[in-house]
């Protein structure tokens, strides 16, 4: 079967657009820094925290127990160790009646110094809150009108505040104290008040809600894209575009 003379002839893929030198350069370089900047970042922050550790407890051992004193360097991490298996003891002993009546006496010895007293107290009320995993502050997160009507902050809900502050605070609608972390450092921010009814919680956890604020809003929860739905539109973009050039290219003339 001979092919028709008048048959249209096949279409060509369109060509990909030029790339430029310069241009490809350009792309390799903003990829190698998407991909090795947060492991840097991550490898430098976990560096420091090791080192910091290391400094803090290398003064409490001994010069017989630690590494440098038989090996010619320093063994990073050896602190962390050492303060890990320290505060396992602690807590283990913590957990038996001498190890409570010993945290009791020292308790007891610390709320006798006037201006020692209040910071135990606060940083006691502190930790137990954020790591007996008892508690529920700092677990949900909400969006308040803040700075101005028609702004929205997000914040992260803590507690309700005691009977003395509740009774100071206008109105009689139940508040609920929050915290404001600031942009792109989350250690810092604002803590105030607000009425729960202002309060619009989210679904979101502290940890999206940390990276969306580290980020200034450009890494979005949950927008982590999906390979094969990329896949998928890439291929419906590609056929999209063959088929509005295939529309737009004249038919050749028929012979007569």
């Amino acid at each position: 079967m001979t092919p028709r003379d008048d048959a249209p002839a096949p279409l060509d893929p369109l060509p990909e657009p030029h790339t430029g030198l310069m241009g490809r350069f350009r792309n390799y370089f903003l990829t190698g820094l998407v991909v090795t900047g947060p492991i840097a970042i991550t490898l430098y922050l976990v560096w420091w925290f090791v080192t910091w550790v290391d400094g803090v407890v290398r003064p409490f051992v001994p010069l017989a127990y630690r590494p440098e004193t038989y090996l010619p360097y320093v063994v990073p991490g050896w602190g962390l160790i050492v303060a890990f298996f320290t505060l396992t003891l602690v807590g283990f002993l913590a957990a038996n009646l001498i190890g409570r009546t010993l945290v009791d006496v020292g308790e007891t010895f610390l709320g006798r110094i006037p201006a020692v007293r209040a910071i135990y107290r606060g940083l006691k009320q502190v930790f137990e809150t954020l790591f007996s995993g008892k508690g529920s502050s700092f677990r949900k997160v909400g969006l308040v009108e803040f700075p101005s009507p028609g702004m929205w902050s997000i914040v992260l809900i803590s507690q309700s505040p005691n009977e003395d502050i509740s009774r100071s605070l206008p109105g009689q609608e139940e508040h609920v104290s929050v915290f404001l972390p600031c942009s792109p450092n989350p250690t810092t921010g604002f803590f105030f008040y607000v009425p729960k009814s202002k309060i619009i919680e989210v679904d979101l956890t502290a940890e999206d809600a940390a990276t969306l604020i580290m980020s200034a809003g450009v890494v979005q929860p949950g927008s982590a894209p999906d390979p094969k739905k990329a896949a998928a539109l890439a291929g419906m973009a590609n056929a999209a575009r063959i088929a509005n050039a295939s529309t737009l290219r004249p038919e050749p003339a028929k012979a007569e």
